[in-house]
């Protein structure tokens, strides 16, 4: 489970930092000011949870039980949340309507809030962090 929760982390940084520089440099030549700054929040909260992923990764099992549930909350949290940012932010530029899945981005927003509800429980519960 630690080479996977790695993995997703170096894998979600690297993709934000792709994604971030083509919001700072392609992007602002095709969409308005605030489609850019939409995009670049989904660019942060993605960078702020592969962060998240290595420090998850990182911890000892014995201190954690609920690795896997919080991989899983904070995955999903990140596709639903910041992938449906971008193809917001990105609506100008096809033909399709992505508004219409604007309601999957709370979604991943309560599934990144979960995954640090789990953590945080987890670490309280924990024999081994008293």
């Amino acid at each position: 489970m630690k080479k996977t929760i790695l993995g997703t982390a170096c894998f979600f940084g690297m993709f934000a930092v792709v994604l971030g520089a083509f919001g700072a440099h392609g992007l602002k030549n095709l969409v308005d000011a605030q489609s850019v700054a939409t995009f670049e929040t989904g660019v942060r909260y993605q960078m702020y949870h592969a962060f998240f992923l290595f420090a998850l990764g990182l911890l000892p099992s014995e201190l954690l039980k609920s690795k896997k549930t919080i991989y899983i909350c904070t995955v999903v949290g990140v596709v639903l949340f910041s992938f449906s940012i971008y193809l917001l932010a990105l609506n100008a530029l096809v033909e399709f309507d992505f508004k219409i899945l604007g309601i999957i981005t709370p979604i991943g927003g309560l599934f990144l809030i979960a995954a640090w509800a789990f953590l945080g429980y987890g670490i309280i519960k924990s024999k081994i962090a008293k």
